[in-house]
């Protein structure tokens, strides 16, 4: 399989999955000519894209969609609340390319995409699974707290795309209103980055996981201490960078964390 966040950040958030034989995007939350230029930048081409999955109705998760799927005659799957909330955002979509999805396996060629809840402030927002054969990839962000079902999922994952947005103590002294501060504290908010630390802490087995941390917060977080406060408490439960685990960084505005495994 192959793997590489094209954008991730609180800017916008797209993530490329790829197989032998398939290629699929979670999410396209910036302007189709960016996700254009950021798949040729990894050397793939938007025409061969088997379809989009959407995480939920957030802009920043859907802002390209629309374009991408008129364009390139690109199928869209999302739920059916989801659907029902993106609509006007995402403009007409050929009949065709509206796929309403529901908890159970997609499957496109040799790929199978799962969905699973997630606790955020959207009509149902979704996490995804992406697997071939023996391997697992999951996106994970967007989450207000670390819940079981989000935990089951990513236990067995080789891949996670897993959400560091904020430093609590940057966000509560940071520039924001009140509410917008209460919003990302809460149970259908956003990962800091001391429970993202925590929540990799509990999904640690046998399986090495590379873990890519994203959707940082551009006013709240910066990569260095997102990274950082991940690594030490990981290091203080036991676990060893390298050795355990790989931990890296997705960048908000340019393609990185390109995985072949």
């Amino acid at each position: 399989m192959r793997f590489c966040s094209l954008y991730s950040g609180s800017s916008g958030n797209s993530i490329f999955v790829a197989s032998e034989n398939s290629r699929v995007l979670i999410d396209a939350g910036l302007p189709g000519k960016h996700i254009e230029k950021a798949l040729s930048d990894i050397g793939e081409n938007p025409n061969d894209i088997d379809g989009i999955f959407v995480t939920h109705e957030h802009i920043d998760h859907i802002k390209g969609v629309g374009v991408l799927s008129r364009k390139y005659d690109i199928p869209i799957y999302a739920n059916d609340l989801t659907w029902n909330s993106m609509m006007t955002n995402i403009g007409k979509i050929k009949e065709h390319n509206i796929k309403v999805i529901d908890e159970k396996a997609v499957n496109i060629k040799d790929l199978d995409v799962v969905g699973y809840r997630i606790p955020h402030d959207a009509v149902m927002p979704s996490g995804y699974s992406i697997m071939c054969k023996n391997k697992k990839v999951c996106v994970a962000t967007d989450l207000g707290y670390f819940s079981e079902e989000v935990k089951q999922e990513l236990k067995d994952a080789d891949v996670i795309l897993l959400e560091s947005n904020h430093d609590v103590e940057m966000l509560k002294f940071g520039p924001y209103p009140y509410s917008l501060k209460r919003r990302i504290l809460s149970n259908v908010g956003h990962l800091s980055n001391e429970d993202c630390g925590k929540a990799i802490v509990d999904i640690m087995g046998n399986k090495k996981k590379t873990i890519a941390l994203g959707h940082l917060s551009k006013t709240n977080n910066y990569p260095e201490l997102a990274f950082k406060t991940v690594v030490n408490v990981l290091n203080s439960n036991g676990i060893n960078i390298e050795k355990d685990i790989v931990v890296t960084m997705a960048k908000r505005d340019m393609p990185s964390v390109y995985l072949d495994f």
